[in-house]
């Protein structure tokens, strides 16, 4: 895009490619005759006077460096031939009430480590990529498996002589570990520059900039890199709702409310924080190219938008009605996303019933591939908690998922939100004693694994952690030196193996022909069944939400043929009692439970969750 095409957009509609003008770039000019090299620095203030680009270069002179306005509606410029690479840099200029303040760049691709807060002359070009194979064969993954595992980096572990790991010390460590459990992405908190490592990255100041914390973002982009190297895609969570109040960044930025809203009733969020007027064109601009800078210069597979609901609707509540300006940000991002990044994924951390949320942009939906079913999960980590003396009266807790589950593309999330803040732990959720609880886990990873929708998990989940998550340290690694933690890991490791081998499990699994009930209405034992069914492929899932013992059980089944036991949460291998099905199963030409044609007869452990594989045919006579 041409300047003149590009400050036009920015000023009008919101630009997708507004880091390559504003912030910090390289560039050649002629200066007296002569041509130079230098840095070329670009703010937009419109309510600035008196306005300076101070930094290393300049020995940080308050006024040795002043700004040109190259355009009237409050576009600045000042071309430098002294600066490097990693000179740090600030704007300094009198506000809208005549005070001088000093502003990080909004649009800077390096950050101070805090609590320091200038931003950093950097180079993004000139990282050499060898992912080509995988972004080749990348796609959206509608009729493929994935199972996503969710990280906060600075927490993942904790070295032992310094902070954090850096980017690339992440990769030598995570990458294996999520390659060996058999996840097929990582998804990241958000890693756009912020002050406050309590606000785990969804209050950030730099949102063109990498979390410093780490290392540098050609750090990040080799961990990218080696990801897609071992086939692992790479999700960013992203935030567009609100950002930090620190003075250096970007609230009342030139002494007005530039990015956030004018309406005192809308400038601060729920959550204490400025609110971006999402109806803005420099707020567009903003987090259209931050997204796209990430997208494009990353090499990312997909970008989680954070609390959609607080886009959508006034302070996320429906009652208070539709924020129009939010809906036409979301509807034109994903568009322009999905335009020009095809393969590239978009998911909506909503827990509205706003209608619409993956239907495309073109039939008037939002336009996100994937919706997280978060009515899914509150309803699920309620029922397992529950005393199974009174799961009768909660039984279609359990089963509720599936009467709107066609209605978007969901996904099922057991996310970081649900692991802090005195919330416990998913184990810790859990009704029972240790034993049961233990059980009533490896039932959850099962519904979940065999559940249509894509799936993800916090770190921590997998090997049962009873520690609630803190920023603060490491996860409670020696957990995994416990059998009946580790096993936990084991049976993630299988239920990965499982979904991913079996298309039954994956293709098309937002078609309701390829999902039915065998059995849902058994409030007494609190027995499910359900088949997921593609073409003659047959995979029967079988439930006990109970502490009993149940041998030579009926279940109700459509087609007839012989299955095999595939998976079993009570085998000892995942520290269950060991009472699993052994040899073929042949399913009896007798009407079974719930009106089903015919009978599939096994023995069912307590709290167990059984996957049967239908291996033949009935033989013809």
């Amino acid at each position: 895009m041409k300047p003149n095409e590009l400050i036009n957009h920015f000023f009008n509609f919101g630009s997708f490619e507004a880091y390559q003008y504003f912030g910090v770039h390289p560039e050649s000019r002629v200066v007296n005759g002569q041509m130079v090299n230098g840095f070329v620095f670009r703010l937009y203030a419109p309510n600035a006077s008196e306005v300076f680009l101070i930094g290393d270069f300049n020995h940080w002179h308050e006024t040795a460096q002043p700004m040109i306005k190259i355009h009237d509606l409050g576009i600045y410029e000042a071309f430098i031939t002294n600066g490097k690479i990693g000179d740090k840099y600030k704007f300094k200029f009198k506000n809208v009430y005549g005070i001088h303040v000093q502003k990080a760049d909004p649009y800077a691709f390096e950050s101070e480590l805090r609590p320091l807060t200038a931003s950093v002359i950097a180079d993004y070009s000139g990282y050499q990529w060898h992912d080509e194979t995988y972004l080749k064969q990348r796609n959206r993954n509608f009729d493929r498996p994935m199972a996503i595992y969710e990280v906060h980096l600075g927490s993942w572990k904790k070295p032992e002589n310094k902070e954090f790991f850096s980017y690339e010390e992440m990769a030598e460590q995570l990458i294996p570990y999520v390659k060996n459990h058999g996840f097929t992405h990582i998804e990241i908190m958000p890693l756009t520059q912020h002050p406050f490592d309590g606000s785990w990255g969804y209050q950030a100041t730099g949102f063109h900039a990498a979390d410093s914390r780490y290392g540098s973002f050609k750090g990040l982009m080799k961990f990218v890199d080696l990801c897609h190297q071992q086939d692992i895609g790479v999700i960013l969570d992203f935030v567009v709702v609100h950002f930090a109040s620190d003075g250096f960044g970007l609230h009342e930025f030139d002494g007005s409310k530039l990015f956030e809203y004018f309406d005192p009733r809308r400038t601060y969020s729920q959550w204490g924080s400025p609110q971006f007027d999402l109806g803005k064109p420099v707020v567009r601009s903003l987090l259209f190219s931050s997204i796209n800078y990430f997208i494009t210069n990353f090499h990312l597979d997909g970008i989680r938008i954070d609390a959609v609901s607080n886009i959508v609707y006034w302070d996320g509540n429906a009652q208070q009605g539709e924020n129009s300006s939010g809906i036409a940000f979301i509807r034109d991002l994903n568009y322009f996303i999905h335009r020009y990044h095809p393969s590239v994924m978009t998911f909506a951390e909503d827990s509205t019933a706003f209608n619409g949320v993956t239907r495309p942009v073109e039939l008037g939906g939002l336009g996100f591939d994937y919706k997280w079913d978060m009515g899914w999960m509150n309803d699920t980590l309620k029922y397992y908690g529950v005393d199974f003396i009174y799961k009768y009266y909660d039984h279609h807790k359990l089963t509720f998922s599936m009467h709107y589950f066609y209605s978007d593309n969901f996904m099922l999330p057991l996310s970081h939100d649900e692991v802090v803040h005195g919330k416990g732990t998913i184990i810790n959720k859990m009704w029972g004693s240790y034993d049961e609880k233990f059980a009533l886990l490896r039932n959850l990873y099962t519904y979940q694994w065999m559940h249509p929708g894509k799936k993800l998990t916090f770190m921590g989940n997998e090997f049962a952690s009873f520690d609630e998550w803190s920023e603060k340290k490491s996860l409670p690694w020696f957990f995994t030196q416990f059998p009946k933690h580790d096993s936990i890991r084991q049976l993630i490791k299988d239920l990965n193996a499982l979904y991913q081998h079996e298309p039954t499990l994956h293709f098309e699994e937002h078609n309701p022909a390829h999902f039915r009930w065998l059995m849902v209405d058994n409030r007494n034992d609190n027995v499910y069944a359900f088949e997921r069914k593609v073409n003659n492929s047959s995979i029967i899932i079988v439930f006990n939400m109970k502490g009993n013992y149940y041998n030579n059980y009926d279940i109700g089944v459509f087609d007839l043929g012989t299955y095999e036991e595939v998976l079993n949460t009570d085998n000892e291998i995942y520290s269950g009692w060991n009472r699993i099905n052994r040899g073929p199963i042949v399913t009896k030409p007798v009407q079974g439970p719930e009106g089903r044609p015919a009978t599939i007869t096994i023995s069912i452990g307590s709290f167990a969750a059984i996957v049967l594989k239908k291996i033949s045919d009935p033989i013809a006579k």
